[in-house]
């Protein structure tokens, strides 16, 4: 998957859960990128965090952490 559209989509599975409580929300994206993102796109998403995270939302770091 493309850069730009990692984040984005990544983005927007954040922003539906930045209504909950925190750890409610970084559970909630976690939870999705868990189940409905392939391998690769989960292995995409961990190197993009492990480099620092650029464009993503504050959400999608832990969340992605909690997946490592």
């Amino acid at each position: 998957m493309q850069k730009d559209r990692m984040i984005h989509n990544a983005n927007q599975i954040a922003t539906y859960f930045a209504a909950y409580p925190h750890d409610e929300a970084v559970a909630g994206v976690a939870d999705h990128l868990k189940h409905f993102w392939e391998p690769r796109m989960l292995a995409q998403i961990k190197a993009h965090v492990a480099a620092g995270g650029e464009g993503l939302h504050d959400l999608v770091r832990p969340a992605v952490e909690r997946l490592s």
